[in-house]
């Protein structure tokens, strides 16, 4: 079988580790150019040499809610591999904990600049230099904090709603030739999330239906799946990926 992304590329943004990486892995090993973003040049470069190098991948350092880096980005994505025809959007940051009511109101703008603007941000980018006139596909990475009231971090699961919400919009605005979804993952075992569960993995998983925690490959598989031609009649739909937690009330 062909594999599913021939002659395609996709912009990965915070794709250095985690997810991000796991979701750039999956797009390459089914044929796709991938060009990856996170701030540091050295990871990404470490990023690059496991995708199989410089004719498989690219990475663009740079601040994802920096204008300038994304025109840049998906400029040079299209100058180097042809197109632009994949986007998604997975950078997202979580800087503050604690209740909302005493939030720096700094840190809240800078988390929905980072989690909301900044997807808008890339998929206009996108939309403009290629997909307006050939098609394409996006997809945001929302969460389940999105769902429902998350203390501790309810600005970035206010984010996160919002982020869901802009992918509904898209994708009645962007229709019929690109697709516009999200997947909304519980707690993931990465980096970003390790104080959600470190030294008390079997305690948190014990609330999980299917009994663990996700790990990346969990995510970049059904992420690979909304933007395939397999899921060529969805768009606008929000992916609950989380294990089953959110039936039983935990997070």
């Amino acid at each position: 079988m062909t594999p599913r992304f021939t002659g395609r590329t996709a912009i990965v943004t915070g794709a250095s580790r985690g997810i991000g990486l796991a979701i750039a892995r999956r797009l390459v090993s089914e044929g796709a150019r991938v060009v990856i973003t996170a701030r540091k040049q050295e990871a990404l470069d470490e990023a690059v040499e496991s995708l199989g190098g410089p004719e498989h991948a690219l990475a663009v350092a740079g601040q994802t809610d920096d204008a300038q880096h994304r025109a840049t980005t998906i400029r040079r994505a299209v100058e180097t591999f042809g197109s632009a025809d994949i986007l998604v959007n997975n950078t997202g940051i979580n800087p503050t904990y604690g209740p909302m009511i005493g939030i720096d109101l700094d840190a809240a703008r800078k988390i929905v600049e980072v989690n909301c603007i900044s997807a808008l941000g890339w998929a206009q980018e996108a939309h403009g230099a290629w997909m307006r006139d050939h098609g394409g596909a996006i997809v945001n990475v929302s969460s389940i904090a999105g769902l429902r009231t998350a203390p501790g971090i309810g600005m970035y699961g206010a984010s996160k709603a919002m982020l869901t919400h802009i992918t509904q919009e898209l994708a009645v605005e962007l229709g019929p030739d690109i697709r516009v979804n999200a997947v909304a993952p519980a707690v993931v075992k990465t980096k970003f999330a390790t104080a959600l569960y470190e030294g008390r993995e079997d305690e948190v998983a014990s609330a999980y239906p299917l009994k663990r925690l996700g790990v990346p490959s969990d995510v970049s598989d059904a992420v690979a799946f909304l933007l395939s031609d397999e899921a060529s009649w969805i768009t606008g739909q929000l992916l609950v990926m989380d294990g089953g937690v959110s039936l039983t009330g935990g997070s």
